[in-house]
C-alpha cells in the first residue's frame, strides 16, 4: 500500500508556501477563523497566488482561492467563490464548506453535482490507512470495508462525531485535513497546466 498523500507547501511557490507553512487541524465544524490571515488573503489574487506560474484554467486557479479561505475557517469568502466555480471541484469545495456549517443536506447536493472525483481513489486509501490502527465505532467501519470513497457516508459520520472529541473525531479532522491538500493539490495543478513541481 502506497503511503498517504505527502503535502509540502513549498510546490506551490513562495507566496502559497508561506500562507501554508502552518499546518491546520480544522475543526468539522465551521471552526475560527484565523484572524492574522484575513489582509492576507483579502489582498491576495490568483496571480499573486499563482506567481511565477502562469493560469491556464482560471476556475481552477478560483478553486485554490476558495479552498484557502476555507482552510482559514473563512466560510462565507469560500463560499462567494466557489458558487460561482461550475465545475466539478469548484461544487467539491462548496460540499466541504456546507457539510463544515453544518448543513449536511446541502452538503449532500453539492456532492452530487460533484460526482466521482478524480481525488476520491487516493482519498479512499488515505483514509483507510489512517484508519486501520484505530478502533473505530460501528458507524464509522466503512472507512475500513468500502471500494470507493463514499463522500455521502463521510458528511454523515462529520455529522455523528461533530464535537464529541472522541479519537474517531480526530480521525474524521485527519481525514478532512487529507481531502483538502488533495483537493488543493489537484486544483493546482489544473491551474497551471501541469504537476504541482513542474
Amino acid at each position: 500500500m502506497t503511503p498517504v498523500f505527502s503535502f509540502d507547501a513549498n510546490r506551490y511557490g513562495a507566496c502559497l508556501a508561506e500562507i501554508l507553512a502552518p499546518e491546520r487541524l480544522n475543526e468539522l465544524g465551521p471552526g475560527r477563523p484565523d484572524a492574522a490571515v484575513f489582509p492576507v488573503l483579502s489582498r491576495l489574487t490568483a496571480e499573486q497566488a499563482f506567481s511565477p506560474r502562469i493560469i491556464q484554467r482560471p476556475d481552477s486557479a478560483a478553486a485554490c482561492l476558495a479552498g484557502l479561505w476555507l482552510y482559514f475557517d473563512y466560510l462565507e469568502q469560500s463560499h462567494r467563490i466557489s458558487q460561482q466555480i461550475n465545475d466539478a471541484s469548484g461544487s467539491y469545495w462548496h460540499a466541504i464548506l456546507h457539510r463544515r456549517e453544518p448543513d449536511s443536506w446541502n452538503g449532500k447536493y453539492w456532492l452530487d453535482r460533484t460526482g466521482r472525483h478524480p481525488i476520491f481513489a487516493e482519498l479512499n486509501q488515505g483514509a483507510l490507512e489512517l484508519s486501520r490502527r484505530l478502533e473505530l465505532p460501528p458507524e464509522a467501519g466503512f472507512l475500513r470495508t468500502q471500494a470507493e470513497w463514499n463522500a455521502h457516508a463521510f458528511v454523515d459520520l462529520c455529522e455523528a462525531l461533530r464535537g464529541t472529541g472522541s479519537e474517531a473525531e480526530l480521525l474524521c479532522r485527519r481525514i478532512q485535513l487529507l481531502e483538502w491538500r488533495l483537493l488543493f493539490d489537484y486544483c493546482y495543478r489544473q491551474a497551471v497546466g501541469g504537476g504541482a513541481g513542474a
